[in-house]
């Protein structure tokens, strides 16, 4: 089974001071307390991403104690054997995918309301070319959005794209988008795991860090 964690720029943790390279076994001795002592990542990229969202996606190899929850694993051993470069683009197509996969509920609801499909509209341009000009029309889009759980996803998303070349910004911004997607959801559940299987899926267009 893969595991995954997101780490920031340079192969750091988002916590301590770890700094990580690639193939190299780190180890902890002693007890463990999830989210306090030992190395933690989680069985799907988009359960990583909901803990730290950073520019770098890593594939990590586990070994020793271990306490295991649902969305997180802590771990006496561990080590990165592959690390991708996640950038704003990648966040901002995050989050279309997590507004799209949401905009029927909101639609369907409000048949005439075209703000949400507009900011997705906008966010979308931002990834095909990423202008002031094209930030400033999806920032605008943002803000125009009704308030629910469906359109907030668009606008997270149309945010997302908003913001400058600052990847942790757009990353914060999918993160709301994805989980304003799976809150306006009929199945939750249905939806982190499209959404998990899109961030697998979507590791073959990253850059690999070597």
């Amino acid at each position: 089974m893969k595991l995954y964690k997101f780490l920031r720029t340079g192969l750091k943790s988002e916590s301590g001071n770890e700094k990580w390279t690639l193939n190299k076994w780190k180890q902890i001795n002693g007890e463990l307390e999830i989210c306090k002592r030992g190395f933690h990542c989680s069985r799907t990229p988009y359960q990583a991403f909901s803990f730290v969202q950073g520019e770098v996606l890593a594939i990590v190899e586990t070994r020793g104690k271990s306490i295991i929850q649902d969305d997180k694993e802590c771990w006496s051993g561990m080590r990165i054997v592959k690390a991708y470069s996640w950038t704003k683009k990648d966040s901002v197509a995050f989050a279309i995918y997590a507004a799209e996969l949401v905009l029927p509920i909101f639609e369907k609801e409000y048949p005439d309301d075209k703000r949400p499909r507009q900011a997705i509209e906008a966010a979308k341009k931002v990834l095909f070319r990423d202008t002031k000009e094209n930030r400033d029309a999806a920032s605008s889009a943002a803000s125009y959005v009704a308030s629910s759980a469906a359109s907030s996803a668009a606008s997270s998303a149309a945010s997302s794209a908003a913001s400058s070349a600052a990847s942790d910004v757009a990353s914060s911004a999918a993160f709301d988008a994805a989980s304003s997607a799976a809150s306006s959801a009929a199945s939750p559940a249905a939806i982190y795991k499209k959404l998990s299987n899109w961030m697998v899926k979507h590791i073959k267009k990253l850059k690999k860090i070597k």
